[in-house]
């Protein structure tokens, strides 16, 4: 952490307010459960044994069970053929119980993740990833069913820290489907004027310098300098990449695609790499869960 000497930038502090976001959650699902006897449900669809991604599917349940959200938990082995695997997930649609579907990827090599994402009801498409929710975030005055999760995590704490975002200049560094991609889209609906850098652009630096607003979504470790930054600039920094340090238990320490120490001299705001962004994933999530089911609960 910079010293405050030099410290400048407002840290954004993306636990407490997935916190916050999370209370809210609790007691709109305890509503629910009061008025209608009924509670969302999210199914949680794990194939095979990956440590980092069985670590991320407990965290998703454990969220669950925190904000009283149902997890239906699918625990599928390494093997499992595509069909089965999509006639779970058709089985998964037709279940009144859940309310969102999330396969936790990446998936085994001989299974298309296309085909089996393709195949999830786009109602219960919490992670936003549908072509039919994405071609309706790009299309002015239409509204996609769900966001994608760390993009919408994105925008929630610019709005939650009070960051203007109408007018501004927002540059996106990085254009994947996961993340740059929709997050631009996201700015463009709020009224940014946006541009995308990425692995082909050209006076890279000289772009994210303009920007009032930086996403970082490139995966690539301290690649945006301190003297990219513009003055007061927010940044929201989604990377997380492992960098070797001897001095860590697990002989690692993650860091963003932000010189962190460097940018909090410059930036106006700035998330840390843990707990900024995602921390919001997780609880954007829970939100599309429980909106899921409020489109279906009680009607």
């Amino acid at each position: 952490m910079a010293s405050s000497a030099d410290q400048k930038a407002k840290i954004i502090d993306g636990k407490a307010i997935a916190q916050t976001i999370r209370s809210e959650i609790a007691e709109e699902v305890r509503g629910l459960s009061e008025k209608y006897g009924k509670v969302p449900g999210l199914a949680v669809v794990i194939v095979g044994s990956r440590k980092d991604s069985q670590s991320y599917v407990r965290m998703k349940r454990k969220a669950c069970a925190e904000v009283g959200i149902k997890s239906i938990d699918v625990d599928l082995p390494e093997d499992v053929s595509e069909a089965d695997l999509i006639s779970k997930v058709y089985e998964l649609n037709s279940n009144p119980d859940v309310h969102g579907i999330l396969v936790q990827l990446p998936l085994p090599k001989h299974i298309n993740e296309e085909n089996v994402l393709g195949a999830i009801s786009i109602e219960k498409d919490v992670d936003g990833f549908h072509p039919l929710n994405i071609g309706k975030l790009a299309m002015k005055g239409r509204e996609p069913l769900f966001l994608p999760c760390t993009p919408k995590g994105c925008l929630e704490l610019l709005v939650r820290s009070g960051i203007k975002i109408k007018s501004q200049r927002a540059v996106v560094v990085g254009r994947s489907n996961i993340v740059g991609l929709p997050v631009s889209l996201l700015l463009l609906k709020a009224d940014a004027t946006v541009s995308i850098v990425h692995s082909r652009s050209q006076d890279s630096e000289k772009i994210i310098r303009e920007a009032d607003i930086i996403i970082a979504a490139a995966g690539q470790a301290a690649m945006i300098k301190g003297d990219w930054i513009k003055p007061g600039a927010a940044v929201i920094d989604v990377g997380t990449n492992a960098v070797d340090d001897p001095s860590k238990k697990s002989g690692y320490r993650l860091v963003g695609d932000v010189d962190y120490k460097e940018a909090c001299k410059v930036a106006g705001y700035i998330t840390p790499v843990p707990g900024g962004v995602g921390p919001m994933t997780v609880a954007m999530l829970l939100k599309n869960t429980l909106d899921g089911a409020k489109r279906v609960i009680g009607q």
